[in-house]
């Protein structure tokens, strides 16, 4: 059995993506971000960066109960304990690995930089809007390019595959037109009628419909107020 503590976002949404496409045992223990609930002392044992999803596997490879935070390293956890959706092979596997890393280290904290500044942020700065705006813009050319050619990221479907798309489903939000990455927009369409990815979206769906998206004020200082003093 697997815990998950998890709220129904981009990285929230990769892990739920992973754990139905493989069908392991789990269950959700929701970690209302907007509410603070990611501060909790027993939360911060698991994640000490204070941020969702994490999970707490007890019926490891070996030994005892593991957690782990980060989703990034969480799915390569997750595809190394079933020998599923990542490689074993070196060039295959690294070929998703440094596609995991972009997503990590580019598509994400570049999209969720655009929704900030977009949506969040109490002042419309045109040029941090404009600049997030258009780096999502660049990234999405980038995944586009890759894409060309292949029904997933590296070829066969994999871990990268579950990290970049719930980054992509916010195209709207970002400013971005599918339409203007033909590869890109045939591989979203073929991640979203995945049996196993509709299936993770409706257990987010169950912990906080969609209705419910939009943030008071009060959870954007909780969400975007932070500092060191909170994170201790």
């Amino acid at each position: 059995m697997i815990d998950l503590h998890y709220w129904p976002t981009p990285n929230g949404h990769k892990i739920t993506i992973f754990l139905e496409e493989a069908g392991l045992d789990y269950r959700i223990k929701p970690v209302n971000i907007g509410e603070g609930e990611q501060f909790a002392p027993d939360f911060l044992k698991i994640a000490p960066n204070n941020r969702m999803p994490a999970i707490v596997d007890y019926s490891p490879t070996g030994g005892d109960p593991i957690a782990i935070f980060e989703s990034g390293a969480i799915l390569m956890y997750l595809g190394e304990k079933t020998g599923r959706f990542l490689p074993v092979d070196p060039h295959p596997r690294y070929d998703v690995i440094q596609w995991l890393m972009w997503q990590m280290g580019g598509l994400g904290p570049m999209a969720g930089q655009n929704h900030h500044f977009s949506r969040y942020a109490p002042e419309k700065l045109p040029y941090a809007i404009d600049r997030y705006v258009r780096e999502t813009n660049r990234l999405y050319g980038v995944l586009d390019r890759q894409l060309t050619g292949k029904e997933y990221i590296t070829g066969e479907y994999s871990i990268a595959d579950m990290a970049a798309y719930p980054w992509i489903v916010p195209h709207e939000a970002q400013g971005q037109d599918l339409a203007d990455f033909p590869a890109l927009k045939s591989w979203f369409h073929r991640m979203a009628t995945r049996p196993a990815v509709e299936r993770a979206y409706a257990r987010g769906e169950e912990i906080r419909p969609a209705s419910q998206n939009e943030m008071t004020e009060a959870q954007k200082k909780i969400l975007f107020g932070q500092g060191a003093p909170r994170a201790r």
